[in-house]
Formats: C-alpha cells, structure tokens, sequence
C-alpha cells in the first residue's frame, strides 16, 4: 500500500491505518484533533505543510480524529486535544498535548534526530 518515503501529505486515517502506517514507515508523526478544538483548527495549516519540508522527508504524517477512533477517544479522555504522538520502528517515542506550532516542531524535531538503539 506505501510505496515510497517520498511523502508530501498528510494522511487522513483511523485507529487500523495508524497501525498500519507505524510497522509499514521507520518514522510516523500522529496528530489526534477534535471536531470542536479551537487550537486544533490553529495549528491545522503549520501541520498540513510539514511533509513538504525536505528535512522530514521519510516520517509519514497521519492526521486521526479522535470521535470517530476507540483508541484515539480513549487517548483524549486523559489529554486534551491536540494530541501529537511520535513513533519509531512500530514503538511509542513520545507523546503530549501541544498548543504552538513551535511546540509541534520540536517534538518533531526529536522524532527525526532519533536513532533507534538496534543492539
């Protein structure tokens, strides 16, 4: 189904196409929003246009909303949205409530600069 690291989009997706996505890429980088979240709606526009960037070429952007996805409204029930997670190799790196797109960036940031410990 994912041919190619070259990823210019985000993909919109549910609970099974995240699994999916997490064992198919080395690197994805999740965002769960809500319907009615204001900054959701805010940081919408900075988070659309990561893929593009030539520095996160090979992290696959998946975009979930968390009232249609079980896990996903079970993740919002403890934080409020949005809620970004990152992932490495099919394992959880990181994962937090993010208000800014500076925020957004940095935990990106160390998404990409992580080097998987394969010892």
């Amino acid at each position: 189904m994912f041919d190619s690291l070259l990823i210019d989009s985000v993909l919109d997706t549910n609970d099974e196409g995240l699994r999916q996505c997490i064992y198919e890429y080395p690197k994805v980088f999740a965002k769960f929003t809500a319907e009615d979240c204001a900054i959701c709606k805010l940081l919408g526009p900075g988070f659309a246009g990561l893929p593009h960037h030539e520095e996160y070429q090979g992290i696959r952007f998946v975009r979930l909303s968390s009232e249609e996805n079980p896990v996903a409204k079970q993740l919002m029930h403890e934080r409020a949205a949005p809620f970004f997670v990152s992932y490495c190799q099919g394992r959880l790196l990181e994962c937090d409530s993010l208000e800014t797109d500076a925020a957004v960036q940095a935990q990106l940031d160390r998404l990409r600069a992580f080097v998987p410990d394969n010892g």
